[in-house]
């Protein structure tokens, strides 16, 4: 689904058969300027889905930014300014918001996982856990925030993980089927320090170290040659991240940037003018 294709659905969504509130007022257009203010501290995304539901309402609009996606912004900083008719504005009003409170809430949720491994090498790294429609703006919202995206979809990149080693009963049975039928890098999700020694001499290239405890992943971690990368999954918080940082691990998976950041607090507010 495009972008446009997402905004014209959650217009429909929102105005299935028109904004009944706004068209009983049965106003002429009203020329003016609304402001797009934050009302906490947040790190931008979403402006494009932001500026093209006001100008699928109203073509003739135009949106200033004073920030770019990526960027922090204060709380009661202006955003962007957007002018035209206001009744066609305020129709779109809650859709542009629901889009770039809920990207910004993720791009802010993901600075604060980036800020708190700052100074090691460690990468904060999205999943595939996203809202259906919307894995491609939450990923860009992740990467907004300095968070780095995994592999964006089943199509993309080879992780052999519980299920697939169940089915084929071992690491060793799995890893040799996917080198038989795929070209691609390969990582493997370990649970066990004795899954960790399987898939280190498999030589595969990550090792997806699940829902391990500290000590466990710091004996996992000695296992591993620095020729195979690292990752941690599982009960990621912003509390425990960087004592998983200081032990050396390549990448940490948070799946809750995207299931679990909440939306960033803005508004938009008009100025009328006669």
């Amino acid at each position: 689904m495009t972008l446009l294709e997402l905004i014209r659905a959650a217009i429909k969504e929102d105005m299935p058969a028109g904004d009944v509130t706004t068209e009983a007022l049965a106003l002429k257009p009203r020329q003016g300027r609304a402001r797009l203010k934050a009302k906490e501290d947040i790190v931008m995304s979403g402006a494009m889905a932001f500026e093209q539901t006001m100008l699928s309402l109203e073509p003739n609009c135009k949106v200033k930014w004073h920030f770019e996606e990526g960027e922090a912004i204060l709380k009661n900083q202006i955003i962007c300014t957007v002018e035209g008719d206001l009744m066609q504005i305020l129709k779109a009003e809650r859709v542009a918001l629901n889009f770039l409170g809920h990207l910004s809430g993720i791009a802010t949720f993901t600075r604060r996982f980036v800020t708190a491994v700052a100074g090691t090498k460690t990468k904060v790294l999205d999943t595939r856990k996203t809202t259906p429609g919307f894995r491609e703006l939450e990923k860009k919202a992740v990467v907004h925030g300095g968070g780095v995206n995994h592999r964006m979809n089943l199509s993309t990149a080879i992780l052999i993980k519980d299920n697939h080693i169940s089915v084929m009963g071992g690491i060793d049975a799995a890893v040799d089927r996917v080198r038989e039928h795929s070209p691609l890098a390969i990582e493997v999700e370990a649970r066990t320090l004795d899954e960790v020694k399987q898939a280190v001499n498999k030589k595969v290239a990550r090792i997806l170290l699940d829902n391990m405890d500290n000590d466990t992943l710091k004996k996992a971690r000695e296992l591993v040659p620095t020729t195979i990368e690292t990752e941690a999954s599982g009960n990621m918080n912003l509390e425990r991240v960087r004592s998983v940082a200081d032990i050396g691990i390549d990448f940490i998976s948070v799946g809750a940037l995207t299931h679990s950041a909440p939306c960033a607090d803005v508004s938009l507010i008009f100025d009328w003018e006669d």
